[in-house]
């Protein structure tokens, strides 16, 4: 039971070493530990603030370049759809520039193939003349006496003239 009743001296000599610890403590340790815990929770604020900043940083540079891609797109189709008209309106010209030359090509041969028509009508139709009025010389300078005779001779000549 000796335990359970502490004695004087026993309780001032631990009064007295706590209340030197706790001086001691108080004096030396507690104020660079908790400058410790407020510099540590100071730079955990920093650092939290530091990470908020860089993460609303990164949203606006995501939103930026999400922009910058979006109006990449845009000029890119916007370049290929010029690109198209571009290249149909060329497609186009020369169609068009290649049915004037066929048509003017068209006409032309068709304005020769005319010419050398009306030069061939022409040339038979002298030879037809020339060999009429041959034709026409020689029944003439021979007299006939009768119509027999006068068929069989022009039926020669013909034969003669080669005409087909």
């Amino acid at each position: 039971m000796e335990l359970l009743k502490p004695e004087l001296g026993l309780i001032f000599w631990t009064t007295l070493i706590i209340l030197v610890v706790y001086l001691l403590l108080s004096k030396f340790a507690w104020k660079p530990i908790l400058d410790a815990l407020k510099a540590r929770e100071s730079h955990i604020d920093n650092e939290l603030k530091t990470a908020e900043r860089v993460r609303t940083e990164m949203s606006q540079m995501k939103s930026q370049h999400e922009d910058l891609l979006r109006q990449a797109k845009e000029e890119r189709s916007q370049i290929l759809k010029e690109a198209k008209e571009t290249k149909d309106a060329i497609v186009n010209e020369a169609k068009d520039k290649a049915r004037e030359e066929a048509a003017k090509l068209l006409a032309e041969a068709k304005k020769e193939i005319d010419n050398y028509k009306m030069a061939a009508l022409i040339e038979v139709k002298n030879d037809v003349g020339n060999m009429v009025v041959e034709l026409s010389q020689k029944i003439i300078q021979r007299e006939l006496s009768n119509k027999d005779e006068h068929l069989k001779y022009v039926n020669s000549m013909l034969d003669k003239s080669k005409l087909n």
